[in-house]
């Protein structure tokens, strides 16, 4: 439960209200932020809120116990704060978001109505819609080991122990098909599929720095064609320079036959499946205690 300040209780009970929501984003590269649905800025403990910036808050939901509580926000891209280019860049996914209930003619007198993260963010022509999740979504995120067929190691971390450098290839654009699939040169000596699952880092063009993994990856009569599970923020340009790391499916198969690291594998690919599950003694069956798969 929630305690409201004697002050702002006061002013809430009162015939009219001198109140604005704000809210306080911190993005991924650390960079703040401040929005207000107020007609004029605020500046709250340091940090400037802007005003009209086009944003328009759905109401909150909010339930007992944990399940996860959601607020929806849209607003047109009318902020110098906030731009196309950032949001497909992926520099506002998960940005850590408060959103305050403050008295505009006294800024100290503020409540904290909510604490989360920006989820998923989907755009159109003119607007956006950005998905604050509550604190509880981390709850519903997968976290440690999991008793699985496939491997719960990220190639070549500290427990899969793969050497990397091996494995990192260099390669120059050719032809761009769109923002996602084109030909490269470079890669011409590498067998088919290697790359697929791998990981694609630019090193020149619009997009350097940016990663993405590789969905597609393939090597016909020395054409090699890579096609990327999404699309770049920027065009994909000819000439363009990246790196590209091998990829992993996470299977025994592929563990022990491309990289040589079976002892290193971080999964189960022996566990019983669904059939020793239901499976059932019958009259017919060879039940001399034996292995099924035998």
């Amino acid at each position: 439960m929630k305690t409201v300040p004697d002050a702002m209780q006061a002013a809430l009970d009162g015939r009219a209200t001198t109140h604005a929501r704000c809210w306080k984003v911190e993005r991924r590269d650390g960079t703040l932020f401040g929005f207000t649905d107020h007609d004029r800025s605020l500046t709250i403990a340091g940090l400037s809120y802007e005003a009209a910036t086009g944003f328009t808050a759905t109401s909150i939901e909010s339930s007992l116990g944990l399940a996860v509580d959601n607020l929806d926000v849209e607003g047109a891209l009318s902020s110098a704060s906030i731009t196309e280019d950032d949001i497909a860049r992926g520099l506002w996914d998960d940005a850590v978001i408060e959103v305050w209930l403050v008295d505009w003619t006294e800024t100290d007198n503020r409540l904290l109505l909510r604490k989360g993260n920006i989820g998923e963010i989907s755009r159109g022509p003119t607007a956006f819609m950005a998905e604050l999740r509550g604190l509880a979504h981390r709850l519903g995120q997968t976290t440690g080991r999991q008793f699985d067929r496939t491997c719960s190691w990220e190639l070549g971390d500290g427990h899969c122990k793969v050497a990397l450098a091996g494995w990192i290839s260099a390669g120059v654009v050719v032809t761009a098909f769109d923002f996602r699939s084109f030909t490269a040169s470079g890669l011409e000596g590498k067998d088919d599929g290697l790359f697929q699952r791998g990981l694609v880092t630019w090193t020149s063009g619009a997009n350097t720095g940016l990663q993405m993994e590789v969905k597609r990856h393939s090597n016909t009569d020395g054409t090699v064609t890579l096609e990327l599970v999404l699309p770049m923020a920027d065009a994909i340009q000819t000439g363009d320079g990246f790196s590209i790391q091998a990829g992993c499916d996470k299977t025994w198969a592929t563990c022990q036959a491309r990289f040589a690291n079976g002892d290193n594998f971080g999964g189960f690919p022996h566990m019983p499946g669904n059939e020793i599950v239901i499976g059932y003694a019958d009259k017919d069956d060879l039940n001399d205690g034996g292995s099924l798969f035998t």
